[in-house]
């Protein structure tokens, strides 16, 4: 939407993180989750119902997608790597300076390399931030039924959320699917659509559905404030919020969703989601401050989710697989040489536009800030692993398409671990198709 920011100018805002086809979780986990988006999404890969097909590397069953490094809990960030560094700022080009990135090459687990370039730079990382809430809702289920892994999977499958003000408002699509009629619908999140727990999650990660977000961290914060008399009725929760004073609601968001940060050894000066992703969520709830990340803290969460360190076992393998890309794929996931791989993938942007003299503002173009935020674990082949590495990738390239950008970027760096490890086959037909790929 453009807004005049005085007489000459007009701003563009907006926080993007996916499209209504990006989608996750294995297509086999309906059963065990009951999130019925899952469903339609295996159905129309069979061909029972209309719908896209999934990529080579969006196949795995359930009980493939696990956490890798359970037996190296104790490992940690190792020293950049000074070649590999260096190797890895080349890609980068003469813009480097407006990117944060980092690299960890896990192949061999047992000689894990890693490059970091600009680590520590810290921006709005978008919709990236949701990553903070899901470990936020992980945490809070640990604390209340911390020897009860089956309660937390009934409060996720059984608890159901109605979208009220808080989910106001969001252009992002989501999927609801009718088990019993075989019908998928793709709209946006209304007041009084229903859905699981685990569902809003879902939508809140695949679609990136900032109003599904919304809710969820409605959810969190009710859930640490009634702990076991959770989930309470939709008359209390109105009028929880209603008569709660702002600054209680304040210090309980605090409480909620920076806490479980620090708690798991992670910095909050580093990685925050400062408030909600919806205009009347913050309104509703005053924030706690900004949001922000950078490359290496990112690192350093996708790190200790894959060793089972983010809350617990159970915990961090469920953020993993709500972060399976199980359909069309975009921004870095996008990549052509990905095609074989399974991709881990969280993305957000951020980009504002003011009037310039021959240049016309475009998605993911803009000229006063240009946000793109990429987070991705690649297994490749998926199902063989030949190749196992995490990349983390912030930038603010002015004018330039940053889909665009970290979609080849992700093809350069997939070259570039291939190349350390050349048991891995290379396809030389990815870098054809590269000329035709599209881009979202």
């Amino acid at each position: 939407m453009m807004k005049p920011t005085g007489l000459a100018a007009l701003v563009l805002l907006l926080a993007i993180a996916g499209t209504p086809r990006l989608n996750a979780y294995p297509l086999d986990g309906y059963a065990e989750t009951g999130i019925r988006r899952v469903e339609a999404a295996r159905l129309a890969n069979a061909g029972i119902i209309p719908g896209g097909k999934q990529p080579p590397g969006a196949l795995l069953p359930t009980a493939q997608v696990d956490l890798r490094l359970i037996n190296h809990k104790d490992l940690e960030l190792p020293a950049p790597d000074a070649a590999f560094t260096r190797e890895l700022i080349k890609l980068l080009g003469d813009n480097a300076g407006s990117y944060g990135v980092a690299v960890l090459d896990l192949t061999d687990p047992a000689h894990p390399r890693y490059a970091e370039h600009r680590g520590d730079h810290r921006q709005n990382v978008g919709s990236v931030g949701k990553l903070v809430v899901a470990l936020a809702l992980f945490q809070a289920l640990a604390d209340t039924w911390p020897d009860d892994l089956a309660k937390r999977q009934r409060i996720l499958k059984e608890s159901i959320v109605t979208a009220d003000g808080f989910s106001h408002s969001d252009h992002h699509t989501i999927r609801l699917y009718d088990v019993a009629a075989k019908k998928l619908t793709r709209r946006t999140l209304r007041d009084g659509d229903r859905g699981s727990l685990w569902e809003y999650l879902d939508w809140a990660l695949s679609a990136s559905s900032n109003s599904a977000a919304a809710m969820v961290m409605r959810e969190v914060m009710l859930l640490r404030h009634y702990g076991r008399n959770y989930p309470p009725s939709e008359q209390e929760i109105q009028r929880f919020f209603r008569e709660t004073p702002r600054q209680e609601l304040t210090e309980l968001f605090r409480q909620t969703f920076y806490d479980p940060v620090t708690r798991n050894g992670l910095d909050l000066e580093l990685l925050r989601q400062g408030s909600f992703f919806t205009a009347e969520g913050k309104k509703r709830v005053p924030g706690a401050g900004s949001s922000y990340g950078t490359a290496r803290e990112l690192m350093r969460y996708i790190l200790r989710m894959e060793q089972g360190r983010l809350v617990d076992e159970f915990s961090s393998r469920e953020i993993k697989r709500l972060l399976y890309m199980t359909e069309r794929r975009i921004r870095y996931a996008s990549s052509p040489a990905l095609k074989e791989a399974a991709v881990y993938f969280k993305s957000g942007s951020l980009y504002t536009c003011k009037q310039e003299e021959g240049f016309k503002c475009g998605k993911y173009m803009g000229n006063v800030r240009n946000y793109m935020n990429s987070v991705a674990i690649v297994e490749s082949p998926a199902g063989d692993y030949r190749l196992d590495y995490m990349v983390t990738l912030i930038s603010n390239v002015l004018r330039k398409n940053s889909a665009v950008d970290h979609q080849t970027l992700a093809t350069r760096i997939h070259r570039l671990i291939e190349a350390a490890h050349p048991a891995a086959k290379h396809d030389q037909s990815v870098d054809d198709a590269m000329k035709s790929a599209p881009v979202q």
